[in-house]
């Protein structure tokens, strides 16, 4: 055998996590696939004729989804997952490198081709989703964790889904993800192993995805969720004007936690985050509200001009 037949044939995946408000909830942009589980991000192998592994991003999103993107920042690398989609069987001889992007849009639902969707991010990670207190699906997540990790793995489910005495962090959700694929939880460990998930998962209700797609949709969680708090991307999710009800409860669905209303409020004055457009909102089911802006000069006038708040709830959950 030569040198040059023992080199590597790598295959270079790019996948998009375009993210969007939709009646108050974050939602992810996804596609169909034949394959189980069925349900992926837009993604597509880097070719020839790109000129760009952005350029060749773009092109599949438009391609699969009719969305156009507009800002995209690269997210993560991931190689250690190899992807097991319908159109990387020709490549199965290949290595096989996914390079994630992060990528903010409208939710147009009428644009889409058919298999288009945009989805509740909590269809995936219902666990997340802690405005209201624990959701029943963490009970049931816990439970089989203990039983799977015993002392060993104790400190880990401890600190990652905030038991006994640790907080919870909505910054951890692909820890979180990453410690049921381990423990044969999450169904794409079957499937990687080219096996039907064991019956009993279908006690820990979730939506999984194709090839490493979860992992990738955790990551961006994560991401986001620490960004909207040095960062002004949420108001890029934001109308032109909105309230600052509006403004409170995109981050409160965002992040997972409930933020307490007067501090929320002290922080986005105290920061100089918006201004009045001078116009009032009627449609609040009570007395008009004020209309509000973001105030772009901000992002002049200090380094981390985003939204750091304090959740109502930091004690541990059991």
């Amino acid at each position: 055998m030569t040198e040059r037949s023992q080199e590597s044939r790598v295959r270079i995946d790019l996948t998009a996590v375009v993210v969007a408000m939709r009646a108050g909830e974050p939602h992810v942009l996804t596609v169909a696939i034949p394959d189980p589980p069925g349900v992926a991000l837009p993604s597509g192998p880097l070719q020839s004729g790109h000129e760009t592994l952005q350029s060749g991003l773009r092109r599949w999103v438009e391609a699969q989804t009719h969305c156009h993107l507009g800002y995209v920042e690269q997210l993560y690398t991931f190689a250690d997952h190899a992807p097991f989609l319908p159109d990387a069987a020709e490549d199965a001889d290949h290595q096989t490198v996914s390079i994630a992007y992060l990528a903010l849009g409208a939710a147009a639902e009428e644009d889409l081709p058919p298999g288009g969707r945009w989805r509740r991010w909590y269809e995936f990670f219902p666990w997340e989703d802690m405005r209201r207190g624990p959701p029943p699906a963490r009970a049931a997540l816990l439970k089989r964790l203990e039983a799977w990790g015993g002392h060993e793995q104790a400190e880990r489910v401890r600190l990652a889904f905030g038991t006994g005495g640790a907080a919870w962090d909505e910054e951890r959700a692909l820890e979180r993800y990453e410690l049921l694929y381990e423990a044969d939880l999450a169904p794409e460990a079957a499937y990687d192993r080219g096996e039907t998930p064991p019956a009993e998962n279908a006690n820990v209700p979730s939506l999984p995805m194709a090839a490493d797609h979860r992992r990738i949709l955790a990551t961006g969680i994560s991401r986001l969720r620490a960004k909207i708090k040095y960062r002004p991307v949420l108001f890029e999710l934001m109308p032109p004007a909105f309230t600052l009800t509006d403004l409170q409860k995109t981050a409160e669905a965002l992040s997972g936690v409930a933020l307490h209303k007067q501090n929320f409020r002290r922080l986005v004055a105290n920061r100089g985050l918006v201004e009045e457009t001078g116009e009032y909102a009627t449609d609040t089911g009570g007395r008009p509200a004020k209309l509000v802006r973001f105030r772009r000069e901000v992002t002049l006038e200090r380094p981390a001009p985003g939204v750091r708040f304090g959740a109502t709830r930091r004690a541990s959950y059991p």
